[in-house]
C-alpha cells in the first residue's frame, strides 16, 4: 500500500504539469526523441527480472521484457569515467577522466559532448540529476551542450561542492547556474523535472539524460515507506535503504513510461535505461563483520563490486527500447558493447552526422540492435581499467576483454564461457590468448595515455562564470593527509590535509580570494586566527583573522595564464589545514599595486 500511495502521488503531479502546459507535438511529425537513464551504483543484478531475490522493480521489469537488451554491456567500473565516456563516445582515459576526485573527473574542455551534437542538429537538451564532470565553467553540464541543466553538485548530494547541507530531501540544486530549492526527495526532482522538460519541449524533438545519483551511497537516505518494504527480509538497514531507493526510482520510471504513453511520444522516443558501475551492495562490498545473514546483495554469479576491474564491477544492464525502430520484444545481444558505443549509435538512430573529425573509440549498435545474430559484427577488444590515482599507471586494475576471453592485470585470464563467475585461471592454459590481449593492450595504452600528462584546469575570471568557488574535491598534489575531504561529513569532521588547486586565470587582473572552512551560506566562523595563501610561486601571504570571521580575504593581482594556488588556515596552537572552500572573483581590469 504504501508504494502504491507513492506513484498515486507521482501521477498527481504529472496530471497537474498536463493541465498547465501544451501537449507535445504528435510522434508522427518530429524526429525520435531520446531519453537516457543513467542509476548510481545499481548493478547488474539489482533488479528483479535479473533474478533478484528481494528488490521491487516492476516498471524496470517492463522494460526488461520490451525492450533489445545489451547482454554483455561494460562501463567503467565507477562515476565519473562512465560518464565521460558516455558523453563523449570515446574512452574515459583518453578524455582526462579516471578519477571521482582531486581533478580527474573534470572533462576536457576541447572534447565533444553528445548535449553539444544534438543540441547543434536542432534538439531542445536538458540534463537532470548527476552530472559529475566538472561544477564550474568550462565543466559544467550548461557549458557542455544543455539547454536546462538542474543537478546537484559533484559526485553526489551533500559531497563537499554540492550547496551546503543538501540531504536528499528539500533540497538546493544547481538550476541552469542559480541554487534555489526544490521540494521533495532527490530523485522525484530529477524526474519532476524531467517531466517538465519534456512538456515544455512542445514541437522540438528533445535529447534528455537523466543520470539519477541513487542508489548512490554517500548519504543513505530514502522515505520510510520505502525502507518500509524490506523489513520483512533479514538484512541491514542500510540495504533496505539502498533497496528502497531502487523502488523509488522505479516508481518514477514508471509514471514517465506512463506519461509518455499518455502524450504519444512512447513509440517515437529512443529510450535507453543503464547503470553506470556495479552495485556498491554486492557481496564483497562490506567487511564480514558489517554482513548480515543475508550477503548483502544478488550479483548474477559475477566476481567484483563497484571498483572492481573484474565483471562484476564493469558488466551492467543496458535495455533499448524504441518501437517506432523495431527495438522491441525482448530480443538479447550477446556480442560485447560499452557505454561510448551509444553515442555514435544514438547519432544514427537519430540521422544525425558527427562533427567532422571527431574520432570515436566506440561503434554504432544499430547493426546489433536490429539483428543479434548478424555477421556483420566484428569481433572487439575492449579494456576496462580502475585507476583512481593522480596519474594512470599501465596495467593498473585491467580487465582486455573479447566477447569470450578477460584478461585481468596481465597475469590472470578467464574464459567467460566455461567459467562466467571468473573463478578460474586458465592463463597456463591459453598462453597464446594472453600473448594477443596483452599485445593489443599495450597498442591501446600507448594510444589513449598520450595525454595523460595534462591536468584540467580550474577557470577563474572567466566572463561566463564569476565569481567561481574552488573546493577541496579538487585538491591536487603537492598534497597533505591522504585523500582529498570529498563530501561534507568530512569537513564537519575538520578532516586534517592540504592540497593545490590548478588554476588557470582567464584575464589578468584585480581578484579578491576569500578563504573559508565552511562555504558563505553556512556563516560558519573561522578556527583560525591566520590565513595564507600563495599563487605560483610567489612567496605566502599572510592575514590575520578577527574572531568570530566566516572568511579571510585577499586582494591581489592575477596574470593570465596556468598556476596553482594553495592555503593555509593556522590555528593558535598552530594545527593547520587547507582551506576547504575558496570564493575568487574577478574585481577590475586594470588593476593597481
Amino acid at each position: 500500500m504504501p508504494r502504491l500511495k507513492t506513484t498515486w502521488c507521482l501521477a498527481l503531479c504529472a496530471i497537474w504539469l498536463a493541465a498547465i502546459l501544451p501537449a507535445p507535438a504528435p510522434a508522427a511529425d518530429r524526429p525520435p526523441n531520446v531519453i537516457l537513464i543513467m542509476t548510481d551504483d545499481q548493478g547488474y543484478g539489482d533488479i528483479a527480472a535479473h533474478g533478484h531475490p528481494h528488490v521491487i522493480t516492476p516498471n524496470m521489469d517492463r522494460l526488461w521484457r520490451d525492450s533489445v537488451r545489451l547482454e554483455n554491456f561494460h562501463v567503467d567500473p565507477t562515476c565519473s569515467p562512465t560518464r565521460a565516456a558516455l558523453m563523449t563516445g570515446r574512452s574515459s582515459g583518453r578524455v582526462g577522466v579516471w578519477h571521482t576526485i582531486m581533478g580527474r573527473n573534470m572533462l576536457r574542455e576541447d572534447e565533444t559532448t553528445i548535449g553539444q551534437v544534438f543540441q547543434s542538429a536542432g534538439y531542445r537538451t536538458g540534463v537532470f540529476g548527476k552530472w559529475h564532470l566538472g561544477d564550474n565553467y568550462p565543466y559544467a553540464a550548461r557549458f557542455r551542450g544543455f539547454d536546462d541543466a538542474v543537478v546537484h553538485g559533484a559526485g553526489g548530494v551533500g559531497q563537499t561542492p554540492d550547496y551546503w547541507g543538501n540531504d536528499y530531501f528539500e533540497d538546493h540544486y544547481n538550476d541552469n547556474g542559480t541554487w534555489r530549492p526544490f521540494q521533495g526527495y532527490c530523485t522525484d526532482v530529477w524526474f519532476r523535472e524531467a517531466l517538465r522538460f519534456i512538456r515544455e519541449s512542445g514541437d522540438q524533438p528533445f535529447f534528455l539524460y537523466l543520470p539519477t545519483n541513487a542508489a548512490h551511497q554517500t548519504r543513505p537516505h530514502v522515505a520510510e515507506r520505502y525502507r518500509a518494504l524490506y523489513d520483512h527480509v533479514d538484512t541491514t538497514e542500510r540495504l533496505r535503504i539502498f533497496w528502497g531507493m531502487l523502488t523509488n526510482i522505479d516508481d518514477n520510471l514508471g509514471v514517465l513510461l506512463d506519461r509518455l504513453e499518455h502524450w504519444d511520444l512512447l513509440d517515437n522516443t529512443i529510450l535507453i535505461f543503464m547503470g553506470d558501475n556495479g552495485s556498491t551492495m554486492g557481496t564483497g562490498a562490506y567487511p564480514q563483520d558489517q554482513r548480515d545473514t543475508w550477503s548483502e546483495t544478488f550479483n548474477a554469479g559475477m566476481r567484483g563490486v563497484k571498483g572492481s576491474h573484474y565483471d562484476g564491477g564493469h558488466r551492467l544492464f543496458c535495455f533499448v527500447h524504441y518501437p517506432h525502430g523495431g527495438l522491441t520484444g525482448g530480443r538479447e545481444v550477446q556480442r560485447l558493447t560499452a557505454h561510448f558505443d551509444l553515442m555514435p549509435t544514438l547519432l544514427e538512430l537519430c540521422g544525425i552526422e558527427p562533427p567532422a573529425g571527431l574520432e570515436f573509440d566506440g561503434q554504432s549498435l544499430v547493426p546489433l540492435l536490429e539483428d543479434p545474430e548478424t555477421d556483420e559484427w566484428p569481433d572487439r577488444i575492449l579494456v576496462v581499467e580502475n585507476q583512481r590515482v593522480i596519474d594512470p599507471v599501465k596495467w593498473r586494475n585491467t580487465s582486455v576483454m573479447t566477447d569470450r576471453w578477460r584478461l585481468v592485470d596481465k597475469g590472470e585470464l578467464y574464459d567467460m564461457e566455461a567459467d562466467p563467475g571468473q573463478q578460474h585461471n586458465v592463463i597456463d592454459q591459453h598462453p597464446d590468448v594472453a600473448t594477443r590481449l596483452s599485445a593489443f593492450y599495450d597498442g591501446w595504452w600507448d594510444d589513449v595515455s598520450r595525454r595523460h600528462h595534462e591536468t584540467t584546469p580550474l577557470y577563474v575570471g572567466a566572463e561566463p562564470q564569476n565569481p567561481v568557488q574552488l573546493t577541496a574535491h579538487d585538491w591536487m598534489p603537492p598534497m597533505e593527509g591522504g585523500i582529498p575531504p570529498w563530501n561534507q561529513p568530512h569537513v564537519r569532521n575538520r578532516q586534517q590535509g592540504n592540497g593545490t588547486w590548478n588554476v588557470r586565470v582567464a584575464r589578468t587582473g584585480r581578484y579578491a580570494l576569500t578563504l573559508r572552512e565552511r562555504p558563505a551560506v553556512a556563516r560558519f566562523p573561522l578556527a583560525a586566527t591566520e590565513a595564507k595563501l600563495r599563487v605560483g610561486e610567489m612567496e605566502p601571504l599572510t592575514l590575520d583573522v578577527p574572531p568570530d570571521a566566516t572568511g579571510a580575504r585577499f586582494e591581489l593581482n592575477l596574470t593570465a595564464g596556468e598556476t596553482q594556488v594553495r592555503t593555509w588556515l593556522v590555528e593558535e596552537d598552530g594545527t593547520s589545514r587547507g582551506a576547504y572552500f575558496v570564493d575568487v572573483e574577478y574585481l577590475d581590469q586594470n588593476p593597481e599595486n
